[in-house]
């Protein structure tokens, strides 16, 4: 199964157009959001495009694909514009590959989830990274819209191969679950 991951859209619908267009060209079946969909954050500055209505009517088209984790920006109000339903957190299977998804700020690659699994994604960070520890893979795919390093990024799950995208398609690194 193929499956996109992205996180901290922050509103930007020009940048959600961007992803969307990737998504629908690349044969992924689920699109996960790692939270922080609508709003920008108070430390945060605008990103380019900011309209959170137009990102939730953008993603209105893909609410039977989504799965939508709530992120720290994502609060009641963003949950009233929102064609899909908030989860805490999510665990999916890739083949025989349990896979943990948060947002990141109660869950990440210092503070991992009890439980056993082979990966765990989160955001919040803004920062794209696929790192090994011991047997888990951790992945962040970056912001979409306010990357702290530069770079707008996500990931593709395509079966057991983990992958870090630029938001203009280029690969920047690749691992194996």
């Amino acid at each position: 199964m193929k499956i996109l991951v992205a996180s901290d859209i922050h509103g930007s619908a020009v940048c959600l157009k961007k992803l969307l267009e990737f998504y629908k060209n690349s044969g992924a079946e689920k699109l996960v959001l790692l939270g922080d969909i609508f709003y920008h954050g108070p430390r945060n500055p605008l990103p380019e495009g900011y309209n959170p209505m137009e990102t939730a009517e953008l993603l209105s088209d893909f609410k039977k694909e989504l799965i939508v984790v709530k992120g720290n920006c994502d609060s009641e109000v963003d949950a009233m514009i929102a064609p899909f339903d908030f989860a805490d957190n999510a665990v999916l299977f890739s083949g025989s590959k349990k896979i943990f998804f948060s947002h990141g700020h109660n869950f990440n690659s210092e503070n991992p989830p009890k439980g056993v699994y082979d990966a765990v994604f989160y955001g919040h960070f803004h920062i794209g990274l696929i790192e090994r520890d011991g047997s888990v893979l951790y992945v962040n795919p970056g912001s979409v819209s306010l990357p702290k390093d530069g770079r707008k990024s996500f990931v593709m799950i395509d079966n057991n191969t983990i992958s870090l995208y630029s938001l203009n398609g280029k690969k920047i690194k690749e691992e194996t679950l």
